[in-house]
């Protein structure tokens, strides 16, 4: 993969990714000897919980600033002045002013969980030419619970992926009753698309936290996915009813994504993230935007 191309939502234009970290990504994806420093070393929670201790420490400050100027990351937009932070980690899961992330008030829309570029898979039970290669995605492995799995039979998903110089709270994409089913183990492997596209399987084998919603008419799926270099996911919200838009967690340092389930004929998907991800093309749009509508359940016929 010579380089990675996303559509912005704002800017209404195909844009590249700037990958942080690239050098190193590739090497671990494309040469012979990453490969296999990758399956004995890099993949393994022990790497990214080290490397999570180094973030963690007072020195590791310094890295705040040439990224920010690098990465042209609105400052404005933070809660804190980036002097403030004790430490990178804390920079990494920064919070932002509730101003940043407007969250979108219509009644029936479902937001996006996350900053991040998303991907829609409308069908379920269809193959995917993205970096599936013409395969099923297996979402009785994602959920770790194949009865559960049903619910979303012939359903939706949509892939939500993070970059590290992205704000990397998450939050619910709609009102309801939420609950925490189970914190699956697993491998760190990269969700950045060099690694999807060799080990597309990291989205349902990699450390991961179930959890569903609950709302007045359908039950949503959401799944926190770890991926290299992310220790830990945080859950900071308490199961019960829970807003659109309210913070439901928060990733340590690393890339990482969240899978967002739909259950079948019962979401209108925004028309840019329809035809994007027709495409092939991941579409970039902030924490709190519209992904969708509800459709209004119809009556049963009467006789």
């Amino acid at each position: 993969m010579d380089r990675i191309t996303f559509y912005n939502r704002y800017s209404q234009q195909l844009e590249t990714e700037k990958i942080y970290g690239e050098r190193s990504l590739r090497w671990a994806h494309e040469t012979s000897l990453g490969r296999f420093v990758l399956k004995i070393c890099l993949t393994k929670p022990w790497f990214s919980a080290l490397h999570g201790m180094m973030m963690n420490r007072r020195r590791s400050r310094r890295l705040i600033a040439p990224l920010i100027e690098e990465y042209d990351l609105d400052v404005e937009e933070f809660c804190e002045n980036p002097s403030d932070y004790a430490h990178f980690n804390a920079f990494f899961y920064r919070k932002l002013k509730p101003e940043a992330r407007p969250i979108n008030n219509t009644s029936d829309s479902i937001v996006f969980p996350a900053d991040g570029r998303h991907f829609l898979i409308a069908n379920l039970n269809e193959e995917v030419n993205f970096f599936l290669k013409g395969k099923v995605f297996d979402v009785a492995s994602l959920l770790g619970d194949s009865k559960l799995a049903q619910q979303f039979d012939g359903g939706s998903l949509v892939i939500s992926r993070l970059c590290p110089i992205d704000y990397h709270r998450f939050h619910f994409p709609a009102s309801g009753k939420f609950k925490l089913l189970k914190q699956l183990p697993g491998p760190l492997h990269s969700v950045n698309p060099i690694g999807l596209f060799l080990m597309p399987h990291a989205l349902w084998t990699n450390r991961r936290n179930v959890s569903i919603i609950q709302s007045q008419t359908l039950t949503i799926g959401i799944v926190e996915v770890g991926a290299t270099l992310v220790g830990a996911i945080h859950q900071t919200a308490s199961e019960g009813y829970v807003a659109k838009g309210e913070e439901k967690g928060y990733f340590s340092f690393g890339g990482s994504c969240l899978v967002t389930l739909l259950p079948k004929n019962q979401v209108h998907f925004s028309e840019d993230l329809i035809a994007q991800s027709a495409q092939g093309v991941e579409l970039y749009a902030r924490m709190g935007d519209c992904m969708g509508r509800m459709i209004e359940a119809q009556p049963a016929n009467k006789r």
